[in-house]
């Protein structure tokens, strides 16, 4: 839930308001006239807006993601371990092996 509070003690306590927004993820707004004006929030919570809103803008994104939530409910999903396999990247096995080939070489 927002903290609403005026201009007037928002400028008294900015420092303590920006910090709280930064550490607690906690969002005020701050009022002019009684009306809000503006919101303060820490720079991660604005970041994550932001990428929300490009998403939300790429509507052929958004149509792919919606695809995607249907795809999971209907089942259709593949394992990991196969995707990699199918782009050539390593597996898990492929990783333990080499860790063990490694820690081999030092024995």
């Amino acid at each position: 839930m927002a903290n609403i509070l005026p201009i007037t003690k928002a400028r008294e306590e900015l420092t303590s308001l920006v910090e709280s927004a930064k550490n607690k993820l906690s969002h005020f707004v701050i009022t002019v006239n009684g009306s809000p004006a503006a919101v303060l929030i820490s720079a991660v919570e604005y970041e994550s807006w932001k990428e929300t809103n490009e998403i939300l803008a790429d509507s052929q994104l958004v149509k792919a993601i919606k695809q995607g939530e249907k795809d999971v409910q209907k089942g259709k999903v593949y394992d990991w371990e196969d995707v990699k396999k199918e782009l050539k990247l390593p597996t898990s096995h492929d990783v333990s092996n080499k860790a063990y080939r490694s820690s081999k070489k030092r024995t």
